[in-house]
């Protein structure tokens, strides 16, 4: 029997009883000590890691279940020696070992190894020779860093973990700059109340107050790079006229603090709102082209990566985000939502009221299709073809519930390969056969045999069916005839209880 172990430094076989799982508490009681493991386990073969890289490569074959080239050659060379059976830990990585061509191993891999395998781990130094305890420590925290790092590679394009972050940041920004905003306006509303009904634009607001400063100034500031010409002078014609109270050029100071940090948080947020653009089209271009940029990073914040959102059916990327409309609708029995997140959308948005809930669905449909190019194909860079396909489809589709005239849907961007019909091969009289009047006399004898039992077997099937026809007609007459004795002999039963009941009638 030869038990396989997974070191740090690379994979030692021992070779055992194939008596030695069945006993298991004289099994148990070896392995408390590193003399005992050593009489029961003999250290057959140890192919050593090359280098790290090696070992990490390796190592992640392991833990995804499957056979290394390096642990491949070592069962290959153990295979040509007489032993049946091989031990593995790991149940995935038996299975794969079993189907590797060319091993003769009777694979165990089940709970009844786990105590082998716990004494091997304790007892490792002393089972293998010039290993010391200090080496397996530092071999084994080295690997557990590199694995760790290479499990965290990744490619800066594909990255959703930046779009979660920006999307949450973007909601916000969008929240404080809201607030810095009515701030501002409440703040500076006390000094000129008229401004705030003459400009609406937030942003357009802040930078007036950083160009004016004061209201007195308004006549003698130009406004053209911040306002038209129109809402100018009705500012200007305001200021003349204004009820508001005087404020002190320290008030103004910080006003116009606030101001700058409304207008400092509004180009972050525009720079922000250009980064998640670009990340998206990186990542889900095919979500991206069917519900934008900022719909599609909310849907793929809600479900946490965009694997997890492309596992998704289409019924639950419909409803993403009114989990708790669903259930207060579930525990009432009232109707479910229509729509989620995905309301969001230009498409849900340019529907009617009436049909909002079906293009909501569509739109669900064919977006989980695009999740799914974008999240598991295999190229390295993808297109948005699939997901601008599909919106023409939807928009289609919300064209014939409107009565609109319908897109063209693209052409196929790949087209099959011509195959080049090749010239046959010319013809060969020399094939040619000549057939002889002897040879037409044997063929038509032939067709003549053929040709008799045929007819002798048409003339039996005909036999058989008119001797079948015949015992139709003579069960169905025997039947008549049957039937009308039956007849007879209730008219002659009838007659007689008639006379009697008449003598009856006469008597009486």
């Amino acid at each position: 029997m030869l038990i396989l172990t997974e070191t740090a430094a690379g994979y030692a076989v021992f070779k055992a009883k194939d008596k030695l799982l069945k006993k298991r508490e004289a099994l148990v009681d070896d392995l408390k000590t590193a003399e005992g493991a050593s009489n029961i386990l003999k250290l057959q073969s140890f192919a050593k890691f090359e280098s790290t890289v090696d070992a990490v490569d390796n190592v992640s074959a392991l833990i995804e279940g499957k056979v290394s080239p390096k642990l491949s050659n070592l069962l290959k060379d153990l295979s040509d020696k007489k032993n049946n059976m091989l031990v593995v830990a790991d149940p995935k990585l038996g299975n794969a070992i079993n189907k590797l061509p060319g091993l003769e191993f009777e694979v165990m891999s089940d709970s009844s190894v786990q105590d082998l395998y716990r004494g091997i781990r304790e007892h490792m130094s002393s089972l293998i020779a010039g290993l010391a305890p200090s080496d397996i420590n530092a071999m084994s925290l080295g690997l557990s860093h590199s694995l760790s790092r290479h499990k965290l590679k990744f490619s800066p394009d594909k990255v959703d973990t930046m779009i979660v972050q920006a999307i949450a940041l973007l909601d916000d920004l969008d929240k404080e700059l809201n607030t810095y905003a009515m701030r501002v306006r409440e703040w500076y509303g006390w000094h000129f109340p008229e401004m705030g009904k003459i400009v609406q634009d937030n942003l357009a607001y802040a930078r007036v107050i950083k160009t004016m400063g004061m209201r007195t100034s308004c006549s003698s500031t130009d406004f053209s790079d911040v306002l038209p010409e129109e809402v100018e002078a009705t500012l200007k014609s305001a200021a003349e006229i204004s009820m508001g109270t005087e404020i002190t050029a320290e008030d103004l100071e910080n006003i116009s603090i606030l101001a700058q940090q409304v207008l400092d948080l509004a180009a972050y947020r525009a720079q922000l709102s250009e980064y998640l653009r670009n990340r998206m089209h990186a990542i889900a271009p095919n979500l991206t082209a069917l519900v934008g940029e900022l719909v599609g990073a909310r849907l793929i914040a809600h479900a946490g990566s965009l694997m997890n959102l492309a596992k998704q059916p289409a019924s639950t990327l419909q409803i993403l985000g009114a989990e708790k409309a669903l259930f207060r609708a579930l525990k009432t029995k009232h109707s479910t939502p229509k729509y989620g997140l995905i309301y969001h959308a230009s498409l849900v948005g340019q529907a009617n009221s009436k049909n909002k809930g079906k293009i909501a669905r569509v739109l669900a449909t064919k977006a989980a299709l695009s999740l799914r190019v974008d999240a598991l194909t295999d190229k390295n860079i993808v297109d948005g073809n699939v997901g601008l396909e599909n919106r023409i489809r939807v928009e289609n589709r919300l064209r014939s519930l409107e009565g609109g005239k319908l897109l063209p849907l693209p052409t196929a961007s790949v087209q099959q390969q011509k195959h080049d019909i090749s010239g046959g091969a010319a013809y060969n009289p020399a094939t040619d056969t000549v057939v002889t009047t002897d040879d037409a006399d044997k063929k038509e004898e032939s067709e003549s045999e053929e040709e008799k039992p045929k007819e002798d077997k048409d003339s039996k099937k005909k036999k058989k069916k008119s001797s079948k026809s015949k015992d139709v007609d003579e069960s169905s007459d025997s039947k008549k005839e049957k039937k009308k004795k039956r007849k007879s002999e209730d008219g002659e039963e009838a007659s007689g209880e008639k006379k009697k009941k008449k003598s009856k009638k006469s008597k009486s």
